[in-house]
């Protein structure tokens, strides 16, 4: 990690919020200058060395956002941002040591709001936490039809914006992971409507800095598997080639 210039010299957007972030890595020397340099920028921060330090920091204070390492002794940070991510929306910034693509691709899908890799630069690190909290304070979950209505029926599937629940056409419950629910949201509300890849990455992502057009076709591939769509031939999730995707399906409210 590169420190850099006086973290107080250039206060960012959120200054005087008193924001509360957890710092989650097993590096001592990392956790405590992140945490001594986020101070500078009227964020309280905490660190913990591993999932059970953190998940007892959480027990006992509200924190706005959890800066996460991937690589952690005992539960490792994909485990652990799969688990935050079923019990809130917090926001999630990982950081990894190892550049892997595949890794940052699989922390975006369970729900991660955003990826950093070591070594970083201490300004990139402020830039990306005020990003994925400008993010979550307006527009903490996507508005769907209507914007009165919580429950979407979309062909024979209904969608429930309240409990961040998929129902099938027997009202069994499917799970979703956040991204896949910020990615059906959007595509519900733009019904028979051609989205390309980075405005769906743009939608769902809010913008963020490191995005990756791979990441929206695996997240529609899983799409299609939840809702029992033909991959080859999908009535739902229609591929409109060299443009994007379509939700092909009549919207009401439930």
């Amino acid at each position: 990690m590169q420190h850099t210039t006086d973290a107080t010299a250039t206060p960012g957007p959120f200054s005087g919020d008193s924001l509360r972030v957890l710092v989650v890595d097993d590096d001592q020397a990392i956790r405590e200058l992140v945490c001594q340099y986020l101070g500078g920028f009227a964020m309280v921060a905490e660190g913990a060395a591993d999932g059970r330090e953190m998940e007892a920091w959480l027990a006992r204070q509200h924190f706005d956002a959890i800066v996460l390492d991937l690589m952690l002794p005992g539960e490792n940070g994909l485990s652990l941002c799969k688990r935050l991510r079923s019990q809130s929306d917090i926001p999630i910034l990982m950081m990894s040591a190892r550049n892997d693509l595949t890794e940052r691709i699989i922390s975006l899908e369970i729900g991660a709001d955003d990826f950093l890799s070591k070594p970083f630069d201490t300004r990139e690190l402020v830039a990306r936490l005020h990003s994925v909290l400008r993010r979550n304070r307006s527009q903490a979950r996507p508005a769907l039809p209507d914007s009165g209505h919580q429950r979407v029926r979309f062909g024979n599937w209904l969608l429930n914006s309240t409990l961040r629940q998929l129902h099938d056409p027997q009202g069994t419950v499917i799970p979703l992971s956040s991204a896949e629910f910020r990615l059906l949201s959007v595509l519900v509300q733009r019904p028979h409507t051609v989205l390309d890849r980075e405005l769906l990455l743009d939608l769902t992502r809010g913008g963020t800095v490191d995005v990756f057009d791979r990441s929206i076709d695996i997240l529609i591939s899983r799409l299609r598997g939840k809702l029992r769509d033909d991959p080859r031939n999908p009535a739902l999730i229609r591929t409109v080639r060299g443009e994007g995707y379509m939700l092909d399906a009549h919207i009401s409210a439930a």
